[in-house]
């Protein structure tokens, strides 16, 4: 077993992330492949839109997990149909509440959301927490997450704290507003008036709305916990010895250990190795790379770091996954 592998093989969920082009796609699927060739079961996710998760697999995903063999399955995130579903979910929790007049008004407002910034960080936040609290129910006995580029999974895992704020903060509002009306009754009830919320239809909405919120609320709270778990979770950041992405793992790093989620692992690829013959490029662009691997061990020597060899072939299959993630880790 490779030193990576040893170093993951006990964390149940795994985040590969990086910026975009330094085969972050090809070390999860390596990641998973290698999993699942330990007979562990092991569910590979991609949240990239850009989806090259099936390329890399040489397989054919969808939205809805498809297994690649016994051990290992695949499916690859579509934010628009996460959308699609999430809107219709808050239309129907909606339209218990609005008078079938509104109705057409609501879905045009509804429809128009869809587009607003967020909405697709939204919908793929569910989809991606679901995933996490429901690992085991699924079977699954690893996760591993082939993430968007770096700015957009930041904002992806800092959100389970934020939202699941956002929605304690509805509850405690709308509590209040409860104490509020029921300390209204008596007044409603010597006026001879009909309270708003005498009707029991309309308390029963008012219960399932609420019934929504607390579900969004526990299911944020148990991702966040899970997320921050470092026996639990493992960020693994990809980077080649470039200085724009190592200006941009910086950044990452930071921003991660502030949200207090485990980042410990820094996957270094396309190393060139070695040279035997004496071309000026080539010789050139090795001694770049080490002044800049030189940077990386000084600037993040808090992770530990595993270097990846230039490969001269496209990685591309569960079998050249397999064998690339422990023959291209360099010594």
């Amino acid at each position: 077993m490779d030193r990576l592998l040893q170093s993951l093989q006990d964390r149940p969920l795994l985040f590969v992330g990086g910026k975009g082009g330094v085969g972050k796609t090809t070390h999860a699927a390596s990641l998973a492949c290698r999993l699942a060739a330990l007979g562990r079961k092991v569910l590979v996710v991609s949240t990239d839109p850009a989806h090259s998760l099936g390329d890399v697999l040489q397989e054919k995903l969808s939205g809805t997990a498809r297994a690649l063999d016994d051990n290992l399955s695949a499916l690859e995130l579509d934010p628009s149909r996460m959308v699609d579903e999430h809107f219709a979910a808050v239309e129907k929790t909606i339209a218990a509440y609005a008078r079938p007049e509104m109705l057409p008004r609501l879905r045009e407002h509804l429809e128009a959301a869809k587009s607003s910034p967020g909405a697709e960080e939204a919908a793929m936040l569910e989809a991606i927490c679901r995933h996490v609290v429901e690992q085991r129910q699924q079977g699954f006995q690893h996760l591993v997450f082939d993430t968007a580029p770096t700015g957009h999974t930041l904002r992806l895992l800092e959100l389970p704290k934020m939202m699941g704020a956002w929605t304690e903060g509805l509850l405690a509002q709308q509590g209040q507003q409860q104490k509020l009306r029921e300390a209204a009754l008596p007044f409603w009830q010597k006026s001879g008036q009909r309270h708003p919320f005498s009707d029991e239809l309309k308390q029963e909405r008012w219960r399932q709305a609420l019934d929504v919120l607390e579900r969004r609320q526990k299911l944020f709270a148990e991702a966040g916990r899970l997320l921050t778990d470092a026996a639990h979770t493992a960020i693994v950041l990809v980077m080649i010895p470039e200085m724009l992405p190592l200006a941009e793992t910086r950044r990452a790093v930071a921003q991660l250990q502030h949200f207090d989620l485990p980042c410990r692992h820094l996957i270094v690829n396309q190393i060139i190795p070695p040279l035997a013959d004496d071309n000026a490029f080539w010789q050139q662009r090795r001694a770049r790379q080490q002044e800049i691997l030189s940077q990386v061990r000084r600037d993040l020597a808090g992770l530990q770091q595993f270097d990846y060899a230039l490969q001269s072939t496209d990685i591309r299959g569960v079998e050249a996954l397999r064998r690339f993630g422990a023959d291209g880790l360099m010594a």
